[in-house]
C-alpha cells in the first residue's frame, strides 16, 4: 500500500571507511535493497526497475569513487545511515537483491531471508517468467553464506523481514563477465518476473 505519494533523498555515508551514496526512494511499504551496488554488478540497476515499475520504495549503496568495498550485509545496518534508518522505518516487507559467483551454480537464483511465504511467492514469478534459472528455496540447499538469516542483516530488520535473493551474474546483467563500457542491463525476464512477484507481494498480506 502506498503512503502518500513518493519521497525520498541520497546521502554520502561512510561505513568501516569506505564511502558509500545511499540512493533512497520511498513509495509503497515493500521496498527493494541493494546494499553492494558497486560489487554485485546489476543488483542497483535490477532494484530501480523494478521498484520503479511497481510503486515500491527502493534503497540503493553505489560507492561513486575509490576501490569498491564489499562489507558483509549485518555490517552494513548503522546506526548512522539516514537513508538506511527511514527505509527500516517505512518499509514493512524488504526485497534485498544480492549477487553470487558460485562456480557450481551460474543458473540457481537462491532466496533466503526469515520470510519464508513471500520467498516462495518470488520463486513463483521467476520459475514462470524466467524459466531458464533454477530458484532454490530450501535453506538446507542454499549455501550458509547467502542464506541471509543473520538477525543484524537489513533484510530482516522491517517488521515483517523479507527475502534475500542471491542471482548469478547471469540474472543481473547482460553484460558478459570482462565486457566493459555502458551500466548494467538486467535481464528483461528477471526484471519481468521480478515485477510480478513484487506486485503479488504489494497485493497481499505482509505477516
Amino acid at each position: 500500500m502506498a503512503r502518500g505519494g513518493t519521497s525520498g533523498f541520497s546521502e554520502t555515508v561512510t561505513i568501516e571507511g569506505a564511502e558509500f551514496l545511499a540512493s533512497l526512494t520511498l513509495r509503497s511499504d515493500v521496498g527493494l535493497l541493494a546494499l553492494h551496488g558497486s560489487t554485485e554488478g546489476g543488483t542497483a540497476e535490477l532494484a530501480r526497475e523494478v521498484a520503479a515499475r511497481t510503486g515500491a520504495s527502493a534503497l540503493v549503496f553505489t560507492q561513486p569513487a575509490g576501490p569498491p568495498a564489499h562489507i558483509p550485509s549485518p555490517r552494513m545496518a548503522v546506526p548512522h545511515c539516514r537513508a538506511l534508518k527511514s527505509f527500516l522505518s517505512h518499509v514493512t516487507l524488504t526485497v534485498s537483491l544480492h549477487g553470487h559467483l558460485r562456480p557450481a551454480a551460474p543458473h540457481s537464483i537462491f532466496l533466503g531471508g526469515t520470510h519464508r511465504a513471500a520467498a516462495l511467492t518470488l520463486a513463483a514469478a521467476l520459475a514462470r517468467l524466467a524459466p531458464a534459472f533454477e530458484t532454490v528455496t530450501d535453506l538446507d540447499a542454499i549455501p550458509s553464506g547467502l542464506r541471509g538469516l543473520h538477525p543484524r542483516n537489513p533484510v530482516n530488520l522491517t517488521p515483517a523481514g523479507g527475502v534475500q535473493l542471491e542471482l548469478p551474474l547471469r540474472a543481473r546483467t547482460e553484460h558478459p563477465a570482462g565486457t566493459a563500457g555502458g551500466p548494467d542491463r538486467p535481464p528483461r525476464p528477471v526484471v519481468a518476473a521480478l515485477t510480478a512477484g513484487v506486485e503479488r507481494l504489494m497485493a497481499g498480506p505482509r505477516a
